[in-house]
């Protein structure tokens, strides 16, 4: 999305038309609801892991934007990752997943439980590019899946960030007002109204917001609202190469995103899916969604987030009537006594 396209998203008003939702009813308009009448569209992220390089452009482009500081950039052992997860100091997160093919549910002739025994990883990563020739799919395009022709060895690799989930329960827990909706429909932390509870951080179903040692505080992603608010894209859509990340309103994106979904399929690459982008999920869909080549697990992404506010009403009121029992016990019993 052109910066063009952000100012005129922001200049429109009224916002997306309400769909379905099995576990909380009609999608509400998150914006209105939270007192903006006039609210333009809900706005979002689509990130699609099939183009990503791994570059880690929206990495340093958000730190850059945002004055996050530096995490330590510390090796994990298991990966060519730096960064390691999300965090207060790492507000977009990259991450490299090596895989080891074929296997039998993905490729013709892989062998049972996964990769081939006795293969060398490090010397099919030597290989990589030698041969043979590229093999493009059906349409022309290269699969994603073995972009080189070659099907020993792959990278998954996604760029993770806070989902601005449309019931937040970070959002909900949150006692000061620090976390709060935007007229865009993100969800963003006050800095300087946070008091370090922490109450949010085990409230978010995928471990996003984070705490900083120093004072307490917790940061996450704010999709850069200021970027937003003066007609721009967030830093980290700007700066992505290959348009893995796009930004724009969420509806375009979501139907977007089905038609590359349908694309991939066409191409063979039938583990294609999308996460976080419906409504009737958990959360009532993400505000920042995926496209994977493999189950949400691999990427470190819970399979069936929920809210873990959902349960609180019902919760308040069993407490109420179990108030109600025991008082009116009490008066009862007290009557009793008196006659």
């Amino acid at each position: 999305m052109s910066e063009g396209d952000a100012t005129a998203v922001s200049a429109t008003g009224g916002g997306s038309p309400p769909s379905g939702n099995l576990l909380f009813g009609p999608q509400p308009n998150v914006a209105g609801a939270a007192g903006y009448p006039d609210a333009p569209p809900r706005v979002g992220f689509f990130t699609d892991t099939s183009v990503c390089i791994g570059c880690k452009a929206c990495e340093v482009a958000c730190k850059e934007w945002n004055a996050v500081p530096e995490d330590g950039l510390e090796l994990t052992g298991m990966s060519y990752d730096n960064t390691q997860g999300l965090g207060a100091d790492t507000w977009r997160h990259v991450a490299f997943v090596e895989q080891r093919l074929p296997r039998a549910d993905r490729e013709p002739g892989g062998e049972p439980g996964g990769g081939q025994e006795g293969f060398d990883v490090f010397e099919a990563a030597r290989n990589l590019g030698t041969s043979p020739s590229p093999s493009p799919s059906p349409d022309g395009a290269i699969s994603p899946v073995s972009p080189d022709g070659r099907t020993e060895l792959r990278w998954l690799m996604s760029s993770d960030v806070c989902k601005h989930c449309t019931h937040a329960g970070c959002l909900d827990v949150c006692p000061t007002g620090a976390l709060f909706r935007t007229e865009f429909g993100t969800v963003v932390v006050q800095a300087d109204v946070c008091n370090g509870c922490g109450y949010c951080v085990p409230a978010c179903p995928y471990g996003v917001i984070d705490q900083r040692k120093e004072d307490g505080r917790v940061w996450k992603c704010t999709l850069c609202y200021d970027r937003l608010g003066a007609g721009m894209e967030p830093a980290c859509a700007k700066s992505c190469p290959t348009d893995s990340i796009q930004f724009g309103p969420l509806e375009e994106l979501r139907a977007r995103a089905a038609s590359r979904v349908a694309q991939l399929h066409a191409a063979g690459v039938a583990e294609a899916r999308l996460y976080g982008e419906s409504p009737n999920d958990g959360v009532g869909g993400d505000g920042a969604f995926f496209l994977l080549l493999d189950e949400p697990e691999v990427y470190g992404l819970p399979p069936d987030p929920v809210v873990t506010t959902r349960d609180l009403p019902a919760m308040w009121r069993r407490a109420a009537m179990a108030a109600v029992s025991l008082a009116a016990l009490g008066v009862a019993s007290f009557a009793g006594r008196r006659r």
